[in-house]
């Protein structure tokens, strides 16, 4: 399959040409202001079939659906709750996916036969001119290969599936960096399922009542079923095994100087480290440990290291976010100093 670049330096013309893609059952890439998704309509089974091949995506692992309005939403979902307007009123467009139950017209195939189904409205221009003009809900999961860091530039697309797909749209790097925060809103008790830019703190400020799901930091069981994308496998994980290391700077520096083969990602803050090493962030500003992740984890597997140990933020705030992906990317190998 060949795999058709969009520039966007004919803009109307390009946005067209990605459109009549979606509405003749194919995928394309399509950046968010989170990470690159592979589009494909939620309404057509098909189309969902061939995400999941070109991804190589688990079969039980749901889809996320995006939209460009409220009116989209009625159609896609049902039984929806006023708190999900309240946050949508707040929170939308952005890096907000509510899971509410789930509306007929969409594939059974998108929500792996759960009866809800996961929705958020993007912020990003291209994103949402796709949408509006396909009048397509596209259903969208990270555009690389399951199971490897997320793609947060076309580039990284292009290495994990030029001639996988039908289309990429080349446009400017991911401004987040990590995937959407993810909130259930079905059932008693709201539940967060998945941490992101919208931080658990700013939830709490319309949902006093939220939860943390066990499967944010801790390994979801074999057989387990899932609500969210991110929440079963091994994920976001390079090729070089990854530990996340938990301590302070002079106590990683230390642990990490004592390696060998190795390479470490690191904060801007922590210094003498005698080993090859990436400053992924600052960790007083955890949304630039969010925005600059993918690529470092990404980065790392060119060096040729048996390993690289990363330092873990705090988890609050954005922190919890980049911790919860660094867990997974570590296959839940932490070590504590």
């Amino acid at each position: 399959m060949k795999t058709e670049k969009f520039y966007l330096e004919d803009r109307c013309a390009d946005i067209a040409a990605v459109c009549d893609i979606l509405k003749n059952g194919g995928i394309v890439a399509i950046p968010t202001e989170t990470v690159y998704g592979l589009a494909a309509s939620a309404y057509s089974d098909s189309a969902i079939k061939n995400v999941f091949l070109a991804k190589g995506r688990p079969q039980d692992n749901p889809l996320i659906v995006h939209i460009s309005d409220l009116e989209m939403l009625k159609d896609v979902a049902a039984d929806i709750p006023e708190v999900a307007y309240v946050l949508a009123q707040k929170f939308w467009p952005g890096p907000l996916t509510m899971v509410l139950g789930k509306g007929e017209k969409v594939c059974e195939s998108v929500s792996r036969g759960l009866n809800t189904v996961a929705v958020r409205m993007p912020s990003h221009k291209t994103a949402l001119e796709i949408i509006a003009k396909s009048g397509l809900p596209l259903a969208a999961p990270s555009a690389n290969l399951s199971g490897y860091p997320s793609p947060t530039a076309a580039s990284h697309v292009l290495h994990d599936l030029d001639g996988k797909i039908n289309g990429i749209v080349m446009d400017q790097n991911c401004e987040v960096g990590v995937e959407s925060t993810v909130v259930s809103l079905v059932g008693e008790t709201p539940r967060l399922l998945r941490p992101g830019a919208v931080t658990l703190e700013q939830l709490r400020e319309i949902l006093p009542d939220i939860c943390v799901d066990s499967g944010v930091l801790t390994e979801v069981k074999d057989g387990e079923r899932v609500a969210s994308p991110g929440m079963k496998y091994k994920h976001y994980s390079p090729k070089t095994q990854v530990f996340l290391v938990e301590g302070s700077s002079k106590a990683f520096t230390d642990y990490v100087n004592q390696t060998e083969n190795g390479a470490a990602i690191c904060f801007a803050e922590d210094s003498g480290i005698k080993i090859p090493a990436m400053v992924y962030g600052t960790a007083s500003k955890p949304e630039t440990l969010a925005h600059n992740l993918f690529n470092a984890l990404r980065d790392i597997d060119d060096k040729g290291y048996s390993a690289v140990y990363v330092h873990a933020p705090e988890k609050t705030g954005v922190g919890l976010a980049v911790y919860n992906r660094l867990i997974r990317a570590a296959a839940f190998k932490v070590i504590n100093l």
